[in-house]
């Protein structure tokens, strides 16, 4: 019987925390790209240091790869109860592989993990006998794997090394001697211009896109799944002029970067749903001093600690609604790395010109997500500073037309730069005057018209006259254009929001002129479906919502659109 070609390939790798799953994964998806393969990986992992089962998914293939599937090649076990926690992943295409003295499964191939990474030097190195095999099984040479285990564990010494290229020789051996035993064949093409892309996650793009806005200072309190960005801003602090200062809790870490904001720096928040919760009241401080303020939000599930190191797009409304009283703000939710980097920087600029705050929506699934990119230009733009040298006489709140008032920023210039939290006048001292009052909330409100007019529109792909109309925001973005055929795209319109609020003024008019909506979102009610309703007045029935912890898979999308448009055509 001849094998199936495959011109790519899902591979899933399952253990416990500490046997160095993230190793392999971060390792294998260099090795992919630098191969010249497209490369994809994402994980979803237990909240706890040791133990538990965590799995990681990587796919490789001839064409770009950005989406979660659950269809499974290849599933790596590496202790018995993976097979329990990935027994829906498995089908009668997928291929088990583990060490026999440890798992069983019917039809399995046996790769001794334990025994070959013993006489390799300790059994701490089964992982890298998991990555010799894998490469075995693409095809990829050992000796093409080396540099990238010298480059990852050298700082180790000589001997540590030595051992894990050891133990990742003999994996490789004994992969070799399995591959006619997969079901399929491999006939994945090489491109040697994938080596110059990028391989990151959406955790480092939001620090370049912050870099490349300007940031000079962040401030954090570890909180998972935001945490990756302020790790990443320290590795770039070694090498560039950013403050990174870990804080105490979040209540501190949204007033110190308004403090900052106020001294001239450009200051980035990282966060998720909880510590959002408590910068609620330091975000209406942004919004009474009219001080810029850019928060990071990585979803995860909730209420209250939730799943901390799952995946949701619950936090919406926390964020429409978060701070008492009325004041703009922007919020924006990329859908892919590059828009990642694009809106954090945006994100810096239109804070520092309307002097709000500016929200950008991550989730676990996107911040945690590598693939190849093709990069964003260099981290060294031009930047657009809204500061002015102040004079005497200086009114920090001065009436303007937009609302939008000249901002200072103390000893820059001769002019006193007053800032209070409580109601003030064009000086910014304390008052309670109603009339007062009244200009100061009608000034503020003024500068939402201002962003309303420079609010990002909905970016459409497909058919744009199509009855047919299929909405998603942030992370959902890939996976319903990967899940969808071309023939699909012919007959409908997939119309992503990578700004959800000032929810642009196109959307009443696309939505008004579709005959059949469906919104995609990762939660349990339909935040963003109920937010169009609301904006722009048309009834939306269909949606396919989710709320496990876990991203949308291929399958899942791919028949829910299936059968949507099947009963919806004409």
């Amino acid at each position: 019987m001849s094998k199936k070609k495959r011109k790519e390939i899902c591979i899933v790798l399952a253990g416990e925390a500490g046997q160095g799953i993230k190793t392999i994964e971060t390792t294998f998806a260099s090795i992919l790209k630098q191969y010249g393969f497209h490369v994809y990986a994402t994980k979803e992992y237990m909240s706890r240091v040791r133990g538990g089962i965590n799995s990681t998914e990587i796919r490789a293939g001839s064409e770009p790869i950005r989406a979660f599937s659950e269809h499974t090649d290849l599933l790596v076990a590496l202790l018995p109860e993976a097979i329990d926690h990935l027994q829906h992943r498995i089908s009668t295409e997928t291929v088990v592989i583990g060490d026999s003295e440890a798992i069983s499964h019917p039809g399995m191939l046996d790769i001794p993990f334990g025994a070959i990474a013993a006489d390799s030097g300790g059994k701490v190195y089964a992982n890298m006998v998991c990555l010799g095999a894998l490469c075995a099984f693409l095809d990829i040479p050992a000796d093409f794997a080396e540099p990238f285990i010298e480059k990852q564990f050298s700082a180790k010494g000589s001997e540590i090394v030595a051992n894990n290229i050891t133990a990742l020789t003999k994996g490789w051996e004994k992969g070799k001697s399995l591959v006619k035993k997969l079901p399929f064949t491999l006939d994945i093409l090489r491109d040697s211009a994938i080596k110059k892309r990028l391989l990151i996650n959406g955790s480092e793009a939001v620090a370049m896109g912050a870099i490349a806005g300007g940031c000079n200072y962040i401030c954090a309190y570890p909180m998972s799944p935001g945490t990756g960005v302020l790790t990443a801003m320290a590795d770039f602090s070694k090498t560039m002029d950013i403050i990174v200062e870990q804080v105490e809790d979040e209540i501190g870490v949204i007033n110190m970067a308004l403090g900052a904001w106020y001294a001239g720096a450009r200051a980035l928040v990282t966060t998720s749903g909880g510590g959002f919760a408590l910068m609620s009241e330091g975000l209406s401080l942004s919004g009474m001093t009219e001080t810029p303020a850019v928060i990071h939000l990585a979803q995860r599930p909730g209420p209250a600690t939730g799943l901390p190191t799952r995946t949701e797009q619950g936090d919406l409304n926390l964020v429409l609604y978060g701070g008492h009283g009325d004041f703009p703000r922007m919020v924006y939710a990329p859908g892919d790395i590059e828009e990642v980097f694009a809106l954090t920087k945006r994100a810096f600029e239109q804070a520092d010109a309307m002097q709000a705050p500016a929200i950008i929506m991550t989730d676990q699934y996107l911040v945690d997500t590598y693939y190849d990119s093709p990069g964003f230009g260099t981290l060294k733009a031009a930047q657009k500073h809204a500061v002015m040298k102040t004079k005497a006489g200086y009114e920090r709140y001065a009436l303007t037309k937009d609302g939008i008032s000249p901002r200072g920023i103390p000893g820059y210039g001769s002019g006193m730069v007053c800032v209070d939290s409580d109601e003030h006048d064009t000086t910014g001292r304390i008052t309670e005057s109603s009339m007062v009052r009244k200009a100061m909330v009608d000034k503020r409100l003024k500068k939402l018209n201002t962003i309303k007019q420079q609010t990002i529109d909905p970016v459409i792909t497909g058919n744009a006259a199509a009855a047919i109309v299929i909405i998603g925001w942030g992370s959902t973005k890939n996976v319903i254009l990967e899940a969808m055929s071309s023939k699909q795209l012919e007959s409908a319109a997939v119309v992503h929001f990578p700004q959800v609020f000032p929810v642009p003024e196109k959307a009443a008019d696309l939505l008004a002129k579709a005959k059949h909506i469906a919104v995609i979102e990762n939660n349990v009610t339909g935040q963003f479906a109920d937010l169009l309703e609301k904006e722009c007045g048309t009834a939306i029935k269909h949606r396919l919502l989710q709320s496990d912890g876990h991203p949308f898979s291929l399958e899942t999308v791919r028949n829910w659109i299936t059968d949507f448009m099947k009963n919806k055509r004409g």
